[in-house]
């Protein structure tokens, strides 16, 4: 009798997976915090609010999960305290951008890189486009790029900061259009950058195109170009990509947007979020609320993140090394 309880919970220990064996079965008992390394209001935070809200849900997390901003110095505050001091626990997520904090691991300077990381799932890719003022008198990049050469230096335009993926798309058009423009990072991060622009405080600004949506619909802004391989035909199809307008630019300064873990996690929390993360993206609620606000989704697993993040990291070394 004893020999056939003790195979039984043997038995019971193997279905029920590493949860049980690693002790996070009743993962997770309280609410969650994820971490956004920009500020409230910008497109990483607007979009981290809507994919979260129903992570309470019976048949999700069970447990809300709660925004904590921590912005600075285009996301290297954050992701530096992430990467640094954050628990590996379950309960403290964080929002990733690419090709941000890879460029910027690369460049040096920061405590993180992708090994620093554990991603789990990936809710969006939000290309960056080429804004100026609705009352600009620039109708087209081909305006930007002439004033640029008539002007060298002069071009001032806003972005979110350094070697985030605005300044990757601007080192691309200067190096595609032969100008030198004068690229001015915005401490406040993407909604501080598109300030800039309305308020006239620069020529122009490289911004999120979910960002732009809102501003161009609100009639403050005016979109000349897409930094992607195709236009977007979902919320701009008006808006010409980079190459259209003879602009040789690829898709390196993409935006993709997703939750990590730091390193060190528990696998089988990991694996419970890999698997329950995907699905709360996928609610209905989510995507028409991601869809009114002119946020891309791009739902991708753990396993595609990764391999995403590797295909990211080798773009931006030979991007890096040719600017």
């Amino acid at each position: 009798m004893k020999k056939w309880i003790a195979g039984a919970a043997l038995a019971l220990m193997a279905a029920t997976g590493p949860a049980f064996a690693d002790g996070h079965a009743d993962y997770p008992d309280r609410p969650i915090m994820m971490m956004v390394s920009y500020g409230a209001g910008g497109a990483t935070d607007f979009q981290a609010r809507i994919v979260t809200m129903t992570a309470g849900n019976e048949d999700a997390l069970g447990m809300p999960i709660a925004i904590v901003n921590r912005p600075g110095a285009g996301g290297r505050v954050g992701w530096n305290w992430f990467a640094t001091e954050a628990e590996g626990d379950g309960y403290t997520l964080g929002a990733y951008n690419i090709p941000h904090f890879i460029a910027q691991s690369i460049e040096g300077g920061v405590s993180y890189s992708t090994d620093s990381f554990e991603p789990i799932a990936n809710w969006g890719a939000d290309p960056a486009v080429f804004v100026v003022g609705a009352d600009s008198d620039f109708n087209s990049m081909d305006d930007v790029v002439a004033y640029a050469k008539d002007n060298p230096g002069g071009l001032t335009f806003s972005g979110a900061g350094l070697f985030v993926g605005h300044h990757i798309a601007a080192l691309q058009l200067e190096k595609a259009a032969g100008v030198e423009l004068a690229y001015i990072p915005n401490n406040a991060g993407g909604a501080g950058a598109m300030r800039a622009v309305i308020s006239g405080e620069v020529l122009g600004g490289v911004n999120n195109l979910s960002d732009a949506f809102r501003a161009q619909a609100a009639g403050n802004v005016k979109i000349l170009g897409i930094f992607d391989l195709e236009r977007n035909a979902e919320f701009l199809p008006d808006v010409p990509t980079m190459m259209e307008q003879g602009y040789d630019i690829d898709n390196a300064s993409v935006n993709f947007r997703g939750v990590m873990v730091p390193a060190g996690t528990p696998q089988d929390i990991i694996d419970k979020l890999a698997e329950t993360v995907p699905a709360m993206f996928e609610n209905g609620r989510v995507q028409s609320r991601m869809a009114a606000g002119g946020s891309p989704m791009h739902i991708m697993t753990r396993d595609e993140v990764l391999e995403m993040w590797a295909a990211r990291q080798e773009t931006l070394e030979e991007l890096l090394a040719d600017l």
